[in-house]
């Protein structure tokens, strides 16, 4: 026999204060500007910046376009590419706040991806060696391959524990829930690989740009959760606007930490003579 359970009708207890909203909003806002202006160059330059923070940028394991080097290596440029456009497949199929993770069938696979990744890495970093030995020559390819299958993967399972830490009514549908789905982030693998693989001039630009906003987005979305959680606010955001100023905040910080990265990666190369 069914028993229909009454809906939990607790209220959500509010930690809202608008002065912290203010406050998180505008020296967020602050802070992306000020880095903005105070990073020299133009915006291959600014994105090199940011790519710095991150990727080794080794020219040899990195695409080029024109002759112009993209501000990531082959592997994080599918990585970042992977997972923004992940992100808006699931924003276009109207997951953006899933708050479940795929069935048990389909993160299987998710995880194979990330498997495969890492063995991928591991096989190229192993090449460095010289005698090392290694399973299978390293390329690009597969380095942007491997990279993109990261990237949807993670992104695929890390937004439901973001939709779960920011949003007040979270949706209980997966991010990706059957075959369908899972073929549609395989076709974007497969564009991501051959887009930065084609060396086509007129993509320096989309590419440069769009990989260092995956860069950007994935660690705002570690930021604004870890803010959500210091603040007492999990759970509590019923809209996009409420959740602004704890995004705005977690993409300064990730400005911030990338700002710190260059900074001591310039150091110890200067100082202690490390080959990165």
């Amino acid at each position: 026999m069914r028993h229909d359970h009454p809906r939990d009708t607790t209220p959500i207890p509010n930690n809202r204060t608008p002065w912290l909203d203010w406050l998180l909003l505008a020296g967020g806002l602050a802070i992306i500007v000020a880095l903005w202006f105070i990073t020299p160059g133009g915006l291959l330059d600014k994105a090199d910046h940011v790519g710095y923070g991150v990727c080794h940028q080794i020219p040899i394991r990195s695409p080029f376009f024109g002759g112009r080097q993209l501000p990531l290596c082959a592997r994080c440029s599918g990585q970042f590419l992977g997972a923004l456009a992940g992100l808006a497949l699931l924003l276009a199929l109207g997951r953006g706040r899933a708050g479940r993770l795929p069935p048990a069938g389909v993160t299987a696979v998710l995880l194979g991806f990330l498997a495969i990744w890492a063995l991928d890495g591991v096989n190229s970093y192993l090449t460095l060696f010289p005698g090392a030995p290694h399973l299978y020559e390293p390329h690009n390819i597969l380095r942007t391959t491997t990279g993109a299958m990261q990237g949807v993967a993670l992104i695929s399972l890390v937004l439901p524990f973001f939709s779960v830490t920011l949003w007040r009514e979270p949706s209980q549908r997966p991010t990706i829930d059957g075959p369908r789905q899972l073929l549609l982030l395989i076709g974007l693998v497969a564009l991501i690989t051959a887009a930065v693989g084609s060396a086509w001039a007129p993509l320096l630009y989309p590419l440069a740009l769009l990989s260092v906003a995956g860069v950007l987005m994935m660690l705002a979305m570690v930021n604004t959760m870890l803010l959500t959680l210091a603040f007492k606010r999990e759970g509590q955001a019923a809209s996009w606007r409420a959740a602004l100023p704890l995004m705005i905040g977690g993409l300064a910080l990730a400005m911030l930490e990338l700002l710190a990265i260059n900074l001591l990666r310039a150091w110890l190369t200067a100082e202690l003579g490390l080959p990165f």
